[in-house]
């Protein structure tokens, strides 16, 4: 019975998601659609923040160069429609990624944080003076009113992106390696694992999946500009989604971000202003560390901080497993 718990519990769920759509009206649809959309940034921060354990505070670059890629492609200078250009920013965040991360990722803790904020910073105030990106004027996209077709585009993305997460880190071995350098990089060396291609690889798969949200956000709102879809801010509210939801696991980004969220919108609704809105996210922080070590997703989960401790020990016995090659 305890098997089929679970699948019952996610038939459910599809079922109440799918079905949004008709019980909301609009307003309550577009923050649905937000939700999806900051689940979906938050497990893709959590691929390199959580099971590679490196804490990347420029995230926010690989957003704002997938919503840059759709705004400028589906401008009047090219005219592509927008699902052609969703590709063009995964690629292109994926290879920004990739060529950065060559130095980056040498670093460690608060050296490869502060790396990746300059970066992010150095990219905000690039997009500020090109003629490309509009400046500070920003660029518009083509409207297209339809709250359902982006309530399903962001679910559709969400959807990817945690069931591609779910394959690649819960049940293979790729994830196995990821959380064995994160845990302890040396003895994942002395495996045989080449950690500078697994770290890559993580940090490019991550970047990529943010940029598929940028591209879909930018033709949601219709109108971007560096600060809507670079600034820190945005890498700040992954980093505390994942704290709070529970960094390294599957499902606690989701719950993060489903509960900072929607407190956002609740103080915009009712007070006009999320100024207020910051000092949440400070006191999110402060009860994690101080009461919820493990998100909240640990208040679900019995054992789980025992797998991720054991990581290198199972790879160990996958790897040296017979007929298993390095």
């Amino acid at each position: 019975m305890r098997g089929w718990f679970p699948i019952v519990l996610l038939v459910c769920g599809a079922a109440v998601v799918f079905a949004l759509p008709e019980l909301l009206n609009a307003y309550w649809l577009r923050i649905a659609t937000g939700v999806l959309m900051w689940a979906g940034l938050a497990c893709s921060w959590n691929i390199i923040g959580g099971y590679a354990g490196y804490i990347d505070f420029g995230h926010s670059v690989f957003f704002g160069i997938g919503a840059y890629a759709s705004a400028i492609l589906m401008g009047d200078a090219f005219g592509w429609p927008f699902a052609a250009t969703i590709p063009v920013g995964l690629l292109a965040a994926g290879g920004v990624a990739a060529v950065i991360g060559g130095p980056t990722l040498r670093l460690r803790g608060a050296y490869f944080a502060i790396a990746t904020w300059a970066f992010a910073e150095t990219l905000l105030q690039l997009a500020t003076v090109l003629e490309i990106t509009g400046g500070t004027a920003g660029l518009s996209l083509p409207p297209f009113l339809n709250e359902r077709f982006f309530y399903f585009a962001m679910l559709t993305a969400a959807a990817a992106t945690y069931a591609l997460t779910w394959l690649l880190f819960e049940r293979s071995r790729f994830g196995l390696k990821v959380k064995a350098l994160r845990d302890h990089e040396p003895a994942a060396e002395a495996m045989g694992i080449n950690t500078a291609a697994v770290k890559l690889q993580a940090f490019a798969l991550s970047a990529a999946t943010a940029a598929v949200f940028g591209s879909i956000y930018a033709y949601w709102v219709t109108f971007i500009n560096p600060r809507s879809t670079l600034g820190g801010d945005i890498t700040d509210q992954m980093v505390v989604m994942v704290l709070l939801g529970g960094l390294g696991s599957l499902w606690g980004p989701a719950l993060g971000a489903a509960a900072l969220f929607i407190v956002n919108r609740i103080f915009w609704m009712y007070w006009g202003d999320t100024t207020f809105y910051i000092a949440i996210l400070g006191l999110a922080i402060i009860v994690v560390v101080l009461f919820l070590p493990n998100g909240l997703a640990g208040l679900f989960a019995r054992k789980t901080q025992n797998g991720s401790q054991n990581a290198g020990r199972a790879l160990w016995r996958a790897l040296t497993r017979p007929g298993v090659e390095r």
